[in-house]
């Protein structure tokens, strides 16, 4: 049985297949602005990758992420909440706490030893601690994404960055630059701003061990690094891209409808 999860955030737009509860391919690639137009392109890269000739092949397929009203080959759609908890705790099934920054919305997740969502706390309402507030730092300091983390971890003074905006954040980096602060301490008082909001993120959820991150910013091993220190817990880190997670866990979800439909007929 092959089943598929596609996952079309605001940045990224992902696709896994599996075979018999086995990873057969996954691809990544930016949304663009027409989440139909990704999902389809992704998609077809993966059952390319997995050797597949067309999508018929595939039995059954769940839809989720941001743009998931618009992915027209999916059965149906899924929360990406739901998703992210699934795929994670596939990846790892001591996982408890699922920490997902995508490229609009940071989300702190409770799961069950099933993989189940037991809570979830999020925020939607400001780009300070997502993807696009990563994104949008690492042009202002010209280091690139990858560049943020490794700095971060150079930082031994981590500035103070007080603001709760992220347009105002920006303005407060403008100034430390001016005033001559070393760029690692800017990048790690960022880090450490953020680490703030997620940290009232998982306080509405309980924290409770193993933590992991996932989405594209679980990448940043700095931001893993500080919420370690913050916490005093450590941030397990996913033994597969975990910017495949929510896809795999519809994925994951495909295959039970898929088996639950055999089994009625």
């Amino acid at each position: 049985m092959i089943v598929g999860g596609c996952d079309v955030g605001s940045a990224t737009a992902k696709a896994v297949l599996m075979k018999d509860g086995a990873l057969l391919s996954h691809v990544i690639i930016p949304s663009g602005t027409r989440p139909e137009l990704a999902a389809r392109k992704a998609m077809d890269e993966a059952l390319a990758k997995a050797g597949l000739g067309s999508i018929e092949a595939v039995d059954y397929i769940v839809g989720t992420g941001y743009g998931r009203l618009k992915i027209p080959f999916a059965g149906e759609n899924v929360s990406e909440i739901t998703c992210h908890a699934r795929g994670a705790h596939w990846m790892s099934p001591a996982v408890r706490t699922v920490i997902d920054m995508g490229g609009q919305d940071c989300k702190a997740i409770s799961i069950d030893d099933e993989g189940n969502v037991a809570d979830f706390a999020m925020n939607d309402r400001c780009a300070a601690g997502t993807g696009r507030f990563f994104e949008a730092m690492a042009r202002v300091l010209d280091c690139g994404f990858e560049g943020l983390s490794s700095l971060c971890l150079q930082g031994e003074n981590p500035a103070t960055i007080s603001s709760q905006c992220s347009v105002f954040a920006e303005s407060e980096v403008i100034t430390l630059l001016n005033d001559g602060v070393e760029l690692a301490d800017i990048v790690a008082g960022l880090h450490h701003s953020i680490a703030r909001r997620i940290h009232a993120l998982a306080r509405r959820v309980g924290l409770v061990e193993d933590v992991c991150l996932s989405g594209g910013c679980a990448k940043n091993e700095g931001l893993a690094r500080v919420l370690e220190h913050k916490w005093g817990v450590s941030v397990k880190t996913l033994p597969r891209d975990p910017q495949i997670a929510g896809a795999l866990g519809a994925a994951l979800i495909a295959g039970e409808k898929s088996s639950a439909v055999r089994r009625a007929s």
